[in-house]
């Protein structure tokens, strides 16, 4: 990428300042239609500097190359136990715990080198959309329909047998999306409201709030040192925000409809994506732009899951056609699909190791493969 070309820091900048002047006039429709129209005008100020400066693909750099063998993962177990749709799963920081949360209104964790259930976690409400183990496998976090987040103390137990309540987060104006843990005292979450908080566990209170996005915020992803992570929106954008003071470092363009998910590859530099524009796509932050576009030959299903392996050369989606894609990343040819699960794969999880992938989907069932 030709470096003279990208957009200046100081015009991703003033696109954030106009956006978040826009957030907070919605209430005056003429001063609300003036932002957008300054808006507009440094987004596409910003996408011709892009275009510009990408004076090759990843694909034409690595044209050469010898093809990637197809990807070969078998399932090795199937975990059996929830009686509805299974919406989110999350790989514990120890690389063999799993909590799977679904429509049956119950958290279950998961030894996925046996297969058998380590707990199950009755919820106050079945509307769960998202889960989140924290990395010391102390505690596990949930949400979706009710409007709160709930951060339950797996080690410790209530008069009934099951994990106690360690924090209820409510003020939330819309469902919850995501969240994910920093550390056991850290939360950050993202909700339909456009919001993204950050909470202090011990206290209950947040830290901070950020206003970004112009829609839901979907999807999260937390930067390997937990420095930054990135979120994927309705707006079809995904930021890049710093995690010490919740400021928007960048905005990224190209998906044409909403980021269902993204994921942070374990080197930092790039993330991959997937949306309901039918496409999976990669984006590089030193090249401030998407690098890579992967679409499946019949191009018919949107992507709500993804995953990149620890190498970077494979990402991976779950697809609403019940099966997982996988693509090269670097010569962007799709490398096949993995199949089983009979309905929608809305949930595709990772250990940090690498050595294994987990889904999960609407046929109620959690898939090990490796």
């Amino acid at each position: 990428m030709k470096d003279d070309a990208a957009p200046s820091l100081s015009t991703v900048t003033k696109a954030n300042i106009v956006l978040g002047k826009l957030l907070a006039a919605k209430s005056e429709s003429k001063d609300e239609n003036q932002l957008k129209e300054e808006l507009d005008g440094i987004i596409d100020k910003i996408k011709k500097a892009q275009a510009e400066a990408a004076d090759k693909t990843i694909a034409d750099i690595c044209g050469d190359m010898s093809d990637c063998p197809k990807v070969p993962f078998r399932t090795k177990k199937i975990l059996k136990g929830h009686l509805s749709k299974v919406t989110a799963i999350h790989y514990c920081g120890d690389n063999r715990n799993l909590v799977s949360g679904s429509l049956d209104g119950k958290l279950i964790i998961w030894d996925t080198w046996t297969g058998n259930k380590v707990q199950i976690i009755p919820l106050q409400s079945s509307w769960v959309m998202t889960v989140s183990y924290s990395p010391s496998g102390n505690y596990v976090a949930c949400g979706g329909m009710d409007n709160m987040c709930t951060v339950y103390d797996v080690n410790s137990r209530d008069g009934s047998g099951t994990a106690k309540i360690r924090r209820e987060l409510m003020g939330f104006e819309g469902f919850l999306s995501c969240c994910r843990f920093l550390d056991d005292n850290k939360l950050i979450t993202g909700s339909a409201d456009m919001k993204i908080i950050l909470w202090d566990l011990e206290k209950g209170v947040k830290e901070y709030e950020c206003d970004g996005h112009a829609g839901d915020v979907m999807s999260m992803s937390l930067h390997p040192d937990k420095s930054a992570f990135v979120t994927g929106s309705v707006d079809r954008t995904i930021k890049l925000w710093d995690t010490r003071d919740g400021d928007c470092k960048q905005t990224f363009w190209g998906h044409e409809s909403d980021v269902n998910s993204v994921c942070f590859h374990s080197s930092g530099f790039y993330f991959g994506t997937g949306s309901d524009d039918k496409t999976a796509r990669l984006f590089d932050i030193r090249a401030d732009q998407q690098i890579g576009l992967y679409q499946t030959p019949s191009n018919k299903s949107g992507f709500t899951s993804c995953g990149l392996s620890t190498s970077g050369r494979v990402i991976l989606c779950g697809s609403d056609d019940s099966a997982v894609h996988s693509w090269d990343t670097l010569k962007a040819k799709h490398n096949g699909c993995l199949t089983g699960h009979e309905n929608r794969v809305t949930s595709l999880s990772m250990p940090d190791n690498g050595m294994a992938m987990v889904t999960g989907s609407w046929d109620s069932s959690v898939r090990v493969w490796n």
